[in-house]
C-alpha cells in the first residue's frame, strides 16, 4: 500500500472504537477505559450494536452509521469481522484503523486469507492499517491511548515501535519506573500494511520525537526499511533490537562467501550501512532507552569516571577496553584543580577514585571539575556502599550539580535495598541510574556509536583515480549461457569479471593430459593445476589442487592424480579436464572477494582473509551495493587482515586503491546481474602490492526483480544523464549528484553572491557545514530527484547549477529548488535541469511538485511562469509559492521542451 500520511492516526480528532464494551475485563472495555482516564481530547464514538451507550458516550450500530471526517477506527472485534469492518471503514473515509483483533496469518492458510482481504480492501480505499495482532498506539503528548495497556507513560522525546505486544508492556512498565517519557509507542503486529519503514519515515518528520528505538523480528519492505532509516538517522539515532539470531541460512550455503553470509551478520551490515545502532539484549535496550530518554548525546568516547571505590573503577576501565576505549586522560589542569581538595591519596588518573569516605560534597566538586575540562565528552559517577557515605545525600548534591546542564552524566549506584531512595532521586532529576558499571558504559558506548554512525554517514567519499569501463554485454553473453540454478565454468567465471576490470590469472583448459603437457611448455613453469568440473566447488578438499610444477613431467602426473581423485572423492561428478595458470609463488597476502544473494537483501559483498583458512578463521565483513571508495575502505578496515594489508614486518603494503577499485567494479557487477547468486574469488593473491583472483566461482540462479530493483540501496541512475546544449548555446553534462561531488558542490557555493544564497536558503550563510554538503551531494536516489549540470568544455569538472526534488514519503508530492552559480545565470541552466527534474518526477508517479520562492527573486518567478508553474501569493509572509500537476500531463508527467 503507498505511504499516505500517517498523521491523523498519530494525531486523530475523532476515534471510533469499533467493538467498544461495557462487559468488564474485555479490550472492548479496556480501550474505552484507556481513552477516557488518558483525557483524550478529541471526540470518541464507541460502534457496538449490543450497547446504546458505552462508559456513559452513545454508541451506533456500525461505522456506516458514522458520519464522514472520522480519523482513527480502533477495532476490537473476532478477525472474521474484519474484513467487512475495514470496507465500512473505506466507505465512509476514515484515514487509518488500528486492528488489535488476533487470529490472522499467525493461525495459518485461513489467517492469511483473512488478512489478503484485509489487505486489498483497505488499500484500495486508501485506508492505513497498523496492525493486525498489536497492542495499540500511545500518544502521550495528545493524550491518546488507543491501546489495552493498562496505563499510559508521560511525555516525553523518545519514540519506541516494536511487533511483540510483550515486549511493549515491558518497556513500559519500565518507563513508569524509571520516569522514562515517550513521545510515541507504537506496537505494529503483524505489519499488514504500516511496516516498520513507514513509522520511521514518520517519525523522523516528527519533532517531538527526538529518538526511536526498534524492536524487531522481521521485517517486510526492506528497500522502503532502509531508505526510511538511512534518511531519518542522519537526523535522529536509530536503536535496534533484531530477535531471531540464526546460523540456518549458512548451512545450506554451496560456496565459501555463503557459508560465512548467515542471516544474522547480513542484518547487521545493512543496520550499519543504515546508520542503526544494534544491541543485542533487552537489557542494553532498556539502558539505552533510558539514556536516551534523559541526556544529551555525546560528542566522542572521552569518559570521565568518578568512583568512591578502586574496584567498580577498574570494572569500567575493563568495560571501555573491551570495545576499544580507554578512559579520558586527565590533562594538568585539571589535576590541579582536583589537587585543591580531594585527598593526598586520590587516584590523580581516571577513573578518578576519591576514596571510600567521600562525602556528597567531594562528588559534587569533582563533578564541576570534570564539567569544566574539555577533554571529556561525559561523565559516569559510580558510588559503592560505604559506611561514611550516604547514598540519598550524593545523589541529591549530583541532581543539583546537573541541573540546567546540557552534558552526558549518568550514575551506577552499586547495592540492592539501601541504594532505592537515592536512585528513586536520581530517576525523577532524569540522571540514568544503572547498577553496574559494564551496564552504565555499555550503555555510552552505544550512543558513542551512534556519533560515530553520524560522522561517517557525511564523511566525503574520495573520487576513482581513473574512470571505469565495463564490458556489459560479453558479460551478459557468459551469464546467459550458464547452466540454471548452476556454477558456472570457472574459465567463464573468471572472463565475467575480466569484462568488468577485475583482475583474474591467466587460465587456460585442458581436458587431456597431451593437451596439459602442452599448454605447460608453452605457459612456461612453474605452474598450478586444477580440477575442472562443475559438480565439485572446493578442489582442496578433493585433491585437485596442484602447485609449483616445475617440469613436464610434473604436469602430466599432476593431471592424472587429479582426475583419479576427483573420481574417488564424487563418483558421480563430471570430470571436464583441468585447468592450468601460472604459480604464484610465495604471495604477500591471500584475501577473499565474494558475494551472495539474500534473500531479504539482495547482494551482499563479503570481504575477508582468504585461502583454504577462510571459514576458520572467519575474519570477514558483508557491505550491501551500490559501493564506493570510502565504503570499499570501511569494508576492508572491518577485518583483521587490515592491519597486515598495511604493510607488516618486510612485507610490502597492498595497493589499498587497487583493493577499493576491485570491490567497486564487483559492486557494479552484481548490480548489473541480478541472477548471480554466489560469487568468489578466493583466493586473490598478493605480491609487491598487486592482486591478482587466482579462482573465481560463479553461482547463478533466476532472480525475480530485475536490475536495480534487486538491491536494497538504490544505486546511481545512469539513465538520467544527457548532454545539453542550453538556449544560449551553453554545452553541459546534466547528471545525478555522486557523493564525490563535495568538492564541486563547495566550489559552486563560493560562486554565489550573498543575494543569490539569500534567495535560495532564505537566509544568510557563509559556508557550508559537512553536515549540509551531505545533504546536498549524498542523496537517496529513490527519494530525492538531484541533478547537477558540469560545464562540459571546462578542462576540469566544473559545476555550474543544481537542481532537485525532495519526495514526500508518500511518493505524490515533491518540493523542488534550483541554484546556480552568479557567472552562469540567464544562461539557460536552470531551466534545464528543472525540466529535466520535473520529466522524472513525472515518470516515478509524482503528482504535484511546489516550490517557494521569495518575492524579490524576479528569475525564478519567470521560469516557473515559464514552465508552466500556478504562482499564488502566500498572505502571512513575502513568499510565492509554485505549484505545477503532472498528473495532469500524463501517464510520463512533464513534457521537457524539445
Amino acid at each position: 500500500m503507498g505511504q499516505y500520511n500517517l498523521d491523523r492516526v498519530f494525531r486523530p480528532r475523532r476515534v471510533a472504537v469499533v467493538g467498544a464494551s461495557e462487559k468488564t475485563g474485555s479490550i472492548g472495555s479496556a480501550l474505552m477505559t484507556n481513552l477516557i482516564e488518558g483525557r483524550f481530547s478529541g471526540t470518541l464514538l464507541p460502534v457496538n450494536r449490543k450497547y446504546q451507550t458505552v462508559h456513559g458516550y452513545p454508541s451506533v450500530g456500525s461505522v456506516c452509521d458514522l458520519e464522514t471526517g472520522v480519523d482513527l477506527a480502533v477495532i476490537a472485534t473476532p478477525i472474521e469481522s474484519v474484513p467487512d469492518i475495514v470496507g465500512e471503514c473505506v466507505e465512509r473515509k476514515v484515514a487509518g484503523a488500528i486492528v488489535i483483533s488476533a487470529g490472522g496469518k499467525e493461525i495459518g492458510e485461513k489467517g492469511r486469507e483473512i488478512e489478503a482481504r484485509i489487505r486489498d480492501t483497505a488499500y484500495a480505499g486508501g485506508l492505513r492499517i497498523v496492525g493486525p495482532n498489536c497492542l495499540g498506539v500511545i500518544v502521550p503528548g495528545v493524550n491518546l491511548n488507543a491501546s489495552f495497556a493498562s496505563e499510559m507513560p508521560v511525555p516525553g522525546n523518545l519514540a519506541f515501535v516494536s511487533q511483540s505486544g510483550a515486549i511493549c508492556t515491558a518497556i513500559l512498565d519500565l518507563a513508569l519506573k524509571e520516569h522514562i517519557g515517550f513521545s510515541h509507542f507504537v506496537s505494529i503486529g503483524s505489519m499488514l500494511d504500516v511496516d516498520f519503514g513507514d513509522v520511521i519515515d514518520y517519525l523522523g518528520n516528527d519533532p517531538s520525537a527526538k529518538s526511536i528505538l526498534l524492536y524487531i523480528e522481521s521485517l517486510t519492505n526492506f528497500r522502503k526499511f532502509m531508505s526510511a532509516a538511512r534518511s531519518v538517522s542522519r537526523v535522529k539515532p536509530i536503536i535496534v533490537l533484531k530477535s531471531g539470531r540464526s546460523p540456518a541460512g549458512a548451512k545450506a550455503a554451496a560456496s565459501h562467501t555463503g557459508a560465512m553470509a548467515g542471516e544474522d551478520a547480513v542484518y547487521d551490515a545493512a543496520f550499519k550501512r543504515a546508520g542503526i545502532v544494534r544491541v543485542d539484549t533487552i537489557q542494553e535496550l532498556f539502558d539505552c532507552a533510558e539514556l536516551m530518554a534523559k541526556q544529551p548525546r555525546p560528542r566522542g568516547p572521552r569518559l570521565a569516571i568518578i568512583t568512591n571505590g578502586g574496584g567498580p573503577g577498574v570494572m569500567a576501565t575493563d568495560t571501555l577496553a573491551r570495545y576499544g576505549h580507554e578512559p579520558a586522560p586527565l590533562d594538568p589542569e585539571t589535576i590541579r584543580k582536583l589537587d585543591e581538595f580531594l585527598p593526598p591519596f586520590w587516584s590523580r588518573n581516571n577513573p578518578i577514585d576519591i576514596l571510600g569516605d567521600a562525602s556528597a560534597e567531594r562528588f559534587s566538586r569533582t563533578l564541576e571539575v570534570c564539567f569544566d575540562s574539555r577533554n571529556t565528552d561525559g561523565v559516569l559517577v559510580i558510588l559503592a556502599p560505604q559506611a561514611l557515605t550516604k547514598p540519598t545525600t550524593v545523589a541529591q548534591a549530583l541532581a543539583s550539580a546537573v541541573r540546567g546542564r546540557h552534558y552526558p552524566v549518568f550514575a551506577c549506584w552499586m547495592g540492592g535495598k539501601s541504594m532505592g531512595p537515592a536512585v528513586q532521586i536520581l530517576n525523577e532529576s532524569g540522571i540514568p541510574t544503572y547498577d553496574t558499571p559494564e551496564r552504565a558504559v555499555r550503555a555510552f558506548l552505544y550512543m558513542v556509536e551512534y556519533a560515530g554512525n553520524l560522522e561517517a554517514l557525511q564523511e566525503i567519499p574520495p573520487k576513482l583515480i581513473r574512470d571505469m569501463v565495463f564490458d556489459r554485454e560479453k558479460a551478459d553473453r557468459l551469464i546467459a549461457g550458464a547452466p540454471d540454478r548452476g556454477f558456472m565454468l570457472e574459465s567463464d567465471s573468471k572472463d565475467v569479471l575480466a569484462a568488468y576490470g577485475l583482475p583474474v590469472i591467466r587460465t587456460e583448459m585442458a581436458d587431456t593430459e597431451e593437451e596439459a603437457s602442452r599448454l605447460g611448455r608453452e605457459m612456461g613453469y612453474p605452474l598450478v593445476l586444477k580440477l575442472h568440473s562443475p559438480d565439485i566447488t572446493h578442489k582442496t578438499d578433493a585433491g585437485g589442487v596442484h602447485l609449483d610444477l616445475r617440469s613436464d613431467e610434473d604436469v602430466r602426473a599432476a593431471f592424472r592424480r587429479t582426475v583419479e581423485s576427483a573420481r574417488r572423492y564424487k563418483p558421480d561428478a563430471r570430470i571436464e579436464g583441468v585447468t592450468i595458470q601460472p604459480f604464484f609463488s610465495n604471495p604477500d597476502f591471500e584475501v577473499l572477494l565474494g558475494a551472495k544473494r539474500d534473500p531479504h537483501f539482495g547482494p551482499v559483498i563479503l570481504f575477508g582473509m582468504g585461502g583454504i583458512f577462510t571459514e576458520v578463521l572467519r575474519d570477514r565483513s558483508l557491505g550491501l551495493p551500490p559501493m564506493n571508495r570510502l565504503l570499499a575502505r570501511r569494508l576492508m578496515q572491518e577485518t583483521r587482515t587490515w592491519s597486515l594489508l598495511k604493510g607488516y614486518r618486510n612485507r610490502p603494503a597492498a595497493d589499498i586503491e587497487q583493493l577499493e577499485e576491485m570491490i567497486i567494479r564487483l559492486s557494479q557487477l552484481l548490480i548489473d546481474f541480478p541472477q548471480i547468486s554466489e560469487l568468489d574469488m578466493n583466493p586473490v593473491l598478493i605480491k609487491n602490492g598487486e592482486a591478482v583472483a587466482v579462482d573465481a566461482r560463479i553461482l547463478v540462479s533466476p532472480c525475480e526483480l530485475p536490475s536495480p530493483m534487486h538491491l536494497v540501496i538504490s544505486p546511481y541512475p545512469e539513465e538520467y544523464e544527457s548532454h545539453v546544449v542550453t538556449g544560449h548555446g551553453l554545452r553541459i553534462f546534466i547528471r545525478p549528484v555522486k557523493p564525490e561531488d563535495a568538492p564541486l558542490f563547495a566550489d559552486l557555493f563560493k560562486s554565489l553572491s550573498p543575494t543569490s544564497i539569500y534567495h535560495r536558503f532564505f537566509g544568510a550563510i557563509k559556508e557550508p557545514t559537512p553536515a549540509m554538503t551531505a545533504r546536498f551531494t549524498q542523496i537517496d536516489y529513490d527519494r530525492e530527484i538531484a541533478l547537477v549540470a558540469l560545464d562540459e568544455d571546462a578542462a576540469a569538472d566544473r559545476m555550474l547549477g543544481m537542481a532537485r526534488i525532495v519526495g514526500d514519503p508518500d511518493g505524490k508530492r515533491g518540493e523542488f529548488a534550483v541554484l546556480v552559480g552568479d557567472p552562469w545565470h540567464s544562461r539557460g541552466i536552470g531551466s534545464s535541469l528543472l525540466e529535466k527534474c520535473l520529466h522524472i518526477a513525472g515518470k516515478r508517479g509524482f503528482e504535484t511538485v511546489v516550490g517557494y520562492v521569495l518575492s524579490e527573486n524576479k528569475s525564478m518567478l519567470a521560469l516557473g511562469k515559464k514552465l508552466g508553474f500556478e504562482i499564488r501569493k502566500d498572505p502571512d509572509s513575502e513568499e510565492y509559492e509554485l505549484v505545477i500537476h503532472l498528473s495532469s500531463a500524463g501517464s510520463s508527467g512533464f513534457r521537457e521542451s524539445p
